[in-house]
């Protein structure tokens, strides 16, 4: 019971709204200070230390870098350009359009929160000024923000391709199917909420496969970004490492000679959000390094596959139970903390029973990216509130219809592996 207490301390921390990264050290210290005193402190560090000496790692800050290009160079204006040429003509026009920006965004900025943050700035006034309430708009923004981490290059797509050693590039074309999925249920969702409320379309027709086609062909330099990071990798031409910073590359010199909207008094900027942004990232990837040494001393991993192994061998039994708890753990934990802490734990239980670690991917990241949106601490929720200035209570009033059709794509992912995996077993 005694080897059971950091755990308990750890969840403590988090209601007590600690950063995660402290909760995971002060809880890790408590184990080695004052139950398992035998462990010279130095290995403690050493694993601190070693958790972000691993090349795939440098991947991370490329694609934070990606992002942070990407709001400074034209390529979010053009791709939201082609958002509007595809969907504005539909009911709900500037909301139809926020989910699939989100959707082609995903390719790009690979971040829920900078997704949010950038689409509450560009979209969420245009929204209010076209009669969409503020609520509903603040609600759809935090909703579809939620697909930019499960479509490629998502940086939680690569921790867990590296937490599970999966390939990282089927690991982004794993990525696709659930997010196309989750798209298009939240566009029905708008449609929906249009109809009833009378949210009229942005343009007074649907664009013509000329105007479509035009306009396709003025953005190809932003919707080339994603395509040649997938099949480069998929190629096997560079790494992820690799592919990250010729993404950065690419953006610049689409940036500085292609749109011309980016100056050189963005790069201090620039650097200056991806050194903050790696940096929040690695320090929770260091402690959870440290807080999974005191599991592995304690075989804690191996006891919570034990358990469920011996709770169920339906392995589709497993992942609702898995999913119900990731649902509730996301709720209180922010989702890439929520995966460097739960994926060591519980992908060896769904090995254990034939689940591929690809599909279990799938589900674990669309799950802890619904938690982004739900009471009380979804960090997307409060993204979003806090810029467009909305009260929380509204804001759940308006969100719930999206985290349901969210919850349906994820039960839809999880009972149907061939859907989940359409793409890379197309691809085999």
């Amino acid at each position: 019971m005694q080897s059971l207490y950091p755990i308990f301390l750890l969840f403590g921390l988090f209601f007590l709204n600690i950063p995660i990264a402290f909760a995971l050290i002060g809880a890790s210290l408590y184990y080695f200070i004052f139950i398992n005193t035998g462990m010279p402190m130095n290995m403690v560090i050493q694993q601190f230390v070693t958790a972000v000496e691993s090349f795939p790692y440098l991947a991370v800050p490329f694609f934070i870098m990606v992002g942070s290009v990407m709001n400074y160079s034209g390529i979010s204006e053009e791709l939201m350009n082609v958002a509007e040429v595809l969907a504005g003509h539909m009911k709900g026009g500037l909301a139809q359009v926020n989910c699939l920006l989100s959707a082609l965004m995903g390719g790009i900025s690979g971040s829920a929160n900078a997704d949010a943050a950038m689409q509450s700035k560009l979209l969420v006034p245009e929204m209010i000024k076209k009669g969409f309430s503020k609520e509903f708009s603040a609600a759809v923004t935090a909703a579809s923000s939620a697909v930019s981490p499960v479509i490629p290059p998502g940086t939680n797509l690569i921790l867990y391709a590296l937490i599970a050693n999966v390939p990282v590039g089927d690991m982004f074309m794993a990525g696709y199917t659930p997010g196309i999925l989750m798209t298009v249920a939240m566009m029905i969702v708008v449609y929906i909420v249009s109809v009833k409320r009378g949210y009229a379309p942005s343009r007074d027709k649907m664009a013509s496969p000329v105007v479509i086609a035009r306009q396709c062909l003025k953005s190809i330099w932003a919707l080339a970004i994603p395509f040649g990071i997938i099949m480069g990798m998929r190629k096997g031409i560079y790494t992820p490492t690799e592919a990250g910073g010729i993404a950065v590359l690419f953006c610049l010199l689409v940036g500085f000679f292609v749109y011309r909207k980016l100056k050189l008094h963005h790069i201090p900027i620039i650097l200056m959000d991806t050194v903050k942004s790696t940096g929040a990232v690695m320090i929770i990837i260091a402690s959870a390094k440290v807080f999974g040494y005191y599991m592995t001393l304690e075989r804690i991993p191996q006891i919570i596959t034990e358990a469920l192994m011996n709770f169920t061998d339906n392995k589709y039994v497993l992942l609702t139970i898995i999913n119900l708890l990731l649902l509730f753990v996301g709720m209180f934990i922010e989702g890439g903390a929520a995966l460097v802490i739960l994926a060591p734990l519980l992908v060896p239980a769904v090995k254990a029973l034939g689940v591929d670690p690809l599909h279990f991917g799938v589900i674990f990241i669309v799950n802890i990216m619904i938690g982004g949106l739900t009471p009380p601490f979804g960090s997307m929720m409060f993204t979003v509130c806090s810029i467009v200035g909305v009260r929380l209570e509204g804001f759940i009033k308006e969100v719930w219809p999206f985290i349901l059709s969210l919850i349906i794509v994820l039960a839809l992912v999880t009972f149907s592996e061939p859907i989940a995996l359409f793409i890379p077993n197309l691809l085999k």
